[in-house]
């Protein structure tokens, strides 16, 4: 997928999952923004990528779960690029991970507001930009979770059931407007979110062996070929990374 004169916003850019997606979709060509609030981290992204693709990185601090700040978002990609063709709804938290009984109630709401709400407030500032333009794609990180229930995970899997509902509700929006809506449900990847599901040490997914996680750059190669004509039978739908067939079809075997 050439991404050349593209732009891509992605949250939760800092590391991991989003940290990839930025260099894969740079690499093709595109033009990339990274939303995170780790600063430092994602200033030193854009600044790599800039040293080695030119100027086509920038860096905005950015809490999901403040539409304001996913806005302005938004608006660095227009004033920055011209526009806005992808927007990746990376950004998510699990921690901390505990039976519902004793979890603090702002703490569970925390997990809301970051992995339902911000997905919410992105595709809100990023829609009406892509459908004046006619096009865009809106992808949201999903997972085995919104299907599943686990234990220790009720934020977790509340609040995944509800993005993948409302990326199935986005694609019935703003399909006929020129929108590609879809999920991506990786599995389970070397991130620091498994460190932290490791040490908890709660549901069989905690007794996972680092080797059996997938490494980040293979989400991030699936989200580059989700944005081509390739994947325009998703659109609407969530595709998984441990379907075979689809990971043959994005060149992972």
């Amino acid at each position: 997928m050439d991404m050349t004169g593209k732009t891509t916003l992605i949250t939760g850019a800092s590391r991991g999952i989003g940290a990839a997606a930025a260099r894969v979709f740079a690499q093709a060509g595109g033009n990339v923004v990274l939303a995170a609030r780790s600063t430092a981290e994602i200033d030193a992204i854009a600044s790599e990528i800039g040293d080695t693709f030119g100027d086509r990185a920038r860096a905005i601090a950015c809490d999901v779960s403040d539409f304001d700040q996913v806005a302005q978002a938004v608006a660095l990609c227009q004033s920055s690029f011209g526009g806005l063709d992808v927007l990746i709804g990376n950004a998510g938290i699990i921690d901390p991970i505990g039976p519902l009984e004793a979890l603090d109630p702002g703490d569970w709401g925390r997990v809301i507001d970051i992995n339902l709400k911000g997905v919410f407030y992105g595709m809100r500032a990023a829609i009406p930009v892509m459908k004046a333009a006619g096009h865009g794609t809106i992808i949201t990180i999903s997972s085995g979770a919104a299907s599943n229930a686990l234990e220790g995970w009720s934020h977790y899997c509340s609040s995944k059931a509800g993005a993948a509902m409302l990326t199935r509700c986005a694609d019935r929006e703003n399909r006929e407007a020129g929108l590609r809506v879809m999920g991506l449900s990786p599995g389970t990847v070397a991130t620091q979110m498994q460190r932290e599901i490791k040490s908890s040490g709660i549901n069989p997914v905690a007794q996972l062996d680092w080797s059996d996680h997938i490494p980040p750059d293979w989400p991030a190669r699936a989200l580059l070929w989700m944005c081509s004509a390739e994947a325009d039978e998703f659109v609407g739908q969530e595709i998984s990374l441990r379907q075979e067939d689809i990971r043959r079809r994005v060149g992972l075997i």
